[in-house]
């Protein structure tokens, strides 16, 4: 095919429908919002509720189960929930490498229990397509000393990389330069052919890490509190239009007079906003380098987050004693922990729990449940639930040669799925998806979304994860928590699901449950309940 567009996809981590500047966010993103303003915001777009599901679906093209991650990264002992991709499914990679793409990878796998640097590697990303890698094989860590950070299949640490050694380590930064670099290097090594990178950053996953720098941007930012900080994302995001202006705000968990310590809280959320400063930040170092290498115009970009905001409390209410024998790491010695109890690298203890400020290498705190429900605005519920505050995320698609010129900072109210993109890659591409022993795509195209026309989505979008799950055809959508009723809501007209119509339409309520029920079966989600399996083989 000639004319192949470069692609870039980019994924963030544990961020809400709000926190972007061009989806309503008081956060300082201007090279998303330049993006945006030249690109296609999709305003209904979704993910699945959690890391690792999202990553199996996004990488390829199928729902979760299908590509065996329908929980985390451990074995269930079931064809759904084996904890890595199965060999039925074909990541985004390996389609667009078939079809003549250099294929890079900077950033968070987390599609595979085997994570250990001697063990099997065969759903490493080098094994499933990407011929350079960067980044991260577990979920989460430390943004100063991450676990698991590997250079193509070899464990390394940020003192003993020989290729990336900056006088200050910051995960975000790195993720940023090492996807610049291969960039760089395409350009010396073979810019007659087109590439992909894909670059899925742990912004803004806790541990709420950030340097000094970008934490000062946003002193004081977020003394007014959750209800005034919610209520003002929300006025912007119906003058924008990405939200009707008869949309009602859902109701919040907490309120900022209630707070026991509100300068803590406050440097939760400065150090959040600072972490996505941080990563549009080196967003704008990859546009530059486009643009450098006159690459800019014929290069696809999209942008998405993996989950809704996250209410987790890591770290908001622990406090392990330091023992006193801490000794600072080798440069060869792996970081051996993801969570706390933990130490730094020059072996420091590090410390949870109010009152620890967050930010340094020494702390690791999350910005908890009533920020997370800001990041939400103003939708209900959070990371893990199938509500829309769980599984709303923002895309943003731009493409200079292939969004019409009158498309540019439209809005764009289709439906969508993480799912689309792969078929979306595999159309623009010109690439061939593989059949066979290899599930289809269960996506759609969203090409003809960038000239304003529908996208012909035939079957409904389903979702499920930890008994949660949800179904949306059209303007309805049926949700429910686990081990609880379905509730139906219109969300043409309430999109924050205040409204509860299955008593008033059973009839809708018994034929999309239907729907689910094939899904479910068909999908490999069932038995319902099979994430709290016990049997656990993750594989170190």
């Amino acid at each position: 095919m000639k004319n192949q567009p470069n692609i870039i996809v980019i994924l963030s981590d544990d961020m809400g429908f709000s926190d972007l500047g061009c989806y309503g966010g008081e956060i300082a993103t201007p090279n998303l919002d330049g993006l945006a303003k030249n690109g296609v915001r999709f305003t209904q777009f979704y993910n699945m509720a959690r890391c690792c599901l999202t990553r199996a679906s996004l990488l390829t093209g199928l729902y979760p189960h299908q590509a065996g991650v329908g929980h985390m990264t451990d074995d269930k002992g079931l064809p759904g929930y084996s904890g890595t991709l199965n060999q039925e499914c074909v990541t985004m990679a390996e389609v667009l490498k078939s079809a003549g793409y250099r294929t890079y990878m900077a950033g968070k796998w987390h599609v595979t229990r085997h994570v250990g640097p001697n063990g099997d590697k065969s759903n490493w990303p080098l094994q499933r397509g990407f011929e350079k890698f960067y980044g991260t094989i577990n979920g989460a860590g430390s943004f100063y000393d991450p676990t698991s950070l590997c250079r193509q299949n070899t464990y390394i640490t940020p003192e003993n990389d020989p290729e990336y050694r900056p006088s200050t380590f910051y995960y975000t930064n790195a993720l940023s330069d090492n996807a610049v670099r291969f960039l760089q290097q395409h350009q010396q090594e073979s810019k007659e052919k087109p590439f992909f990178l894909y670059l899925a950053y742990t912004a803004a996953h806790w541990p709420m890490h950030a340097l000094k720098k970008d934490i000062a941007k946003y002193r004081g930012k977020y003394r007014p509190g959750y209800e005034a900080i919610r209520t003002a994302r929300f006025e912007r995001m119906k003058a924008l239009g990405l939200i009707r202006k008869d949309e009602k705000l859902s109701p919040a968990p907490e309120l900022w007079r209630d707070a026991k310590d509100k300068p803590w809280e406050e440097r939760c959320m400065e150090v959040y906003a600072a972490m996505v400063d941080c990563m549009d930040e080196g967003i704008g170092h990859l546009v530059a380098q486009l643009k450098a290498s006159g690459q800019w115009e014929n290069t696809l970009i999209f942008f998405l987050q993996d989950n809704g905001g996250c209410a987790e409390g890591m770290g908001r209410k622990d406090n392990t004693p330091a023992p006193s024998d801490l000794k600072p790491f080798s440069r060869e010695t792996l970081q051996p922990q993801i969570w706390p109890p933990m130490q730094t690298r020059d072996g420091h203890w590090v410390r949870t729990g109010p009152q620890v400020m967050p930010g340094p290498p020494d702390t690791y705190v999350a910005y908890g449940r009533a920020w997370a429900n800001v990041s939400n605005t103003p939708f209900r519920e959070y990371k893990h639930d199938t509500y829309e505050g769980g599984i709303s995320t923002p895309l943003i698609a731009h493409w200079p040669a292939g969004i019409p010129r009158g498309r540019q900072g439209k809005l764009e109210a289709q439906p969508g799925h993480l799912v689309d993109i792969m078929a979306t890659l595999v159309d623009v591409a010109g690439a061939r998806y593989p059949s066979g022993k290899i599930k289809p795509m269960e996506g759609v195209s969203l090409r003809p979304a960038f000239a304003g026309k529908s996208v012909g989505r035939r079957n409904p979008i389903f979702w499920e994860h930890e008994g949660n799950r949800a179904v949306r055809e059209g303007r309805w959508k049926l949700v429910a928590k686990e081990n609880q009723s379905w509730e139906l809501y219109d969300i043409q007209t309430d999109r924050s699901e205040q409204t509860n119509l299955a008593e008033k339409d059973p009839a809708r309520v018994k034929a999309l449950s239907a729907a689910w029920d094939a899904y479910a079966a068909r999908a490999n989600v069932l038995p319902l309940g099979a994430w709290r399996s016990k049997k656990n083989t993750n594989e170190k």
